[in-house]
């Protein structure tokens, strides 16, 4: 299979007595000369890391979905793969497109694209597409509602089943309430037909920040989101179900910031388990401004207090994983540079009982690098993707992390 070259490696580590945490390998799998954005990583049915993305060029809107998978436990990636079927994909960083391989072989593509609908011309439309041999063709997309009183579809997560199934939740317009906010709705593939039987799990959620669907080990679905909270405080709260997607709990509030703000703040929460519990950062401006950590040793029922994960007041965008046990967390900051401001990565490795471990950052401050994702890989590693701007267009980027 056709390598990818290695490209710049990044020589910092990150020390202290508890060990280290040292970026071994960096690689860029976009094209040359595109606009790339949307970096997503996850596993295929082999458990090999796979990276997705979105390219465009500069001169258009709309883009094509690619993916690449490493045999070698992240060193290294195939030559890009085209999701054909993906043609339009609107490029948003905050609405991700996702792919996900199911067990019976079965792969699949998640995407937005522009409704154009008169009703909301900010609206959306969320399309999938599935693959039965290996990505090498893909069905026509088809949108994941298809019920005409839904025009607007956005800021969607997609996780697998214990059972092998898909799930997705997406932003709805479709209401029952007179009150400010979108509806998150809930659905689940069945074999080889796609999603069907969705329906709505919350109401009043904020209409475009992300949300994270997250699946744990003992088979709970979790959901978390931004919530509008007597129509004026967007704040993040959490919902599961131990059914299976059945039913799902009352939205509990992860942290009471009562961050009061007429408008979208344009980034989500993220979400991860472990032995100790869930574990949760997102951003806010409410009691204090950036990006934040806090955990949960009962489910979701309570939750300890907030601590932030950078001094920057505008870090934001944080992602998480679970690496043995433990957690890495990942964001992106403002960072002065020269006459200008670039944006950086930053990080935290924390111990299983959320204790931080080590800290610092994965990009330079001469680079601009933002939106990245993370996900764990065997031995004791961690691959971190993200977005790094050019002169023309951006790329791609993927480093491993060695984690001692």
């Amino acid at each position: 299979m056709k390598k990818v070259a290695a490209g710049l490696i990044i020589g910092l580590m990150f020390s202290c007595h508890q060990g280290q945490v040292e970026p071994d390998h960096t690689l860029v799998l976009s094209h040359a000369g595109k606009a790339a954005s949307c970096p997503f990583i996850t596993q295929d049915g082999n458990g090999h890391p796979v990276v997705s993305w979105v390219e465009k060029d500069d001169s258009t809107e709309n883009g094509l979905m690619f993916y690449a998978v490493s045999n070698d436990n992240g060193y290294t990636f195939s030559a890009p793969v085209a999701v054909t079927a993906s043609a339009g994909v609107f490029p948003h960083d905050e609405n991700l497109p996702k792919i996900l391989f199911k067990p019976d072989g079965t792969v699949m593509a998640l995407f937005g694209v522009e409704a154009n609908d008169p009703r909301n011309k900010y609206a959306g439309k969320v399309m999938y597409t599935q693959s039965f041999d290996g990505g090498k063709h893909w069905q026509p997309a088809v949108p994941l509602v298809t019920d005409t009183a839904g025009y607007d579809q956005r800021y969607f997560d997609m996780a697998l089943l214990p059972g092998g199934e898909a799930a997705a939740i997406w932003l709805d317009n479709r209401k029952q309430t007179n009150a400010e906010g979108s509806t998150l709705y809930f659905a689940v593939t069945h074999g080889y037909s796609g999603f069907g039987q969705a329906k709505p799990i919350a109401a009043t959620v904020c209409q475009c920040c992300r949300t994270k669907l997250y699946v744990a080990g003992n088979g709970h679905v979790h959901v978390a989101y931004r919530d509008i909270i007597n129509d004026s405080i967007r704040d993040m709260v959490h919902q599961v179900s131990t059914d299976g997607g059945q039913s799902f709990s009352a939205p509990v509030r992860i942290s009471a910031d009562n961050w009061v703000v007429n408008g979208c703040p344009h980034t989500g929460p993220t979400l991860t388990a472990n032995s100790q519990g869930l574990h949760f950062a997102w951003f806010t401006m409410g009691g204090g401004q950036g990006a934040f950590y806090c955990r949960s040793l009962d489910n979701g029922n309570t939750y300890t207090q907030k601590e932030p994960l950078s001094k920057a007041p505008m870090a934001k965008h944080p992602q998480m994983t679970t690496v043995n046990d433990d957690i890495l967390v990942v964001w992106d900051e403002p960072v002065k540079w020269k006459n200008d401001f670039n944006s950086r990565v930053g990080f935290q490795y924390k111990a299983a009982d959320g204790k931080t471990m080590l800290a610092g950052m994965l990009t330079t401050d001469s680079s601009y690098a933002n939106f990245p994702v993370v996900g764990a890989v065997k031995d004791h590693k961690a691959l971190v993707a993200y977005k790094r701007r050019e002169v023309h267009g951006s790329q791609v980027v993927v480093t491993r992390l060695n984690i001692d």
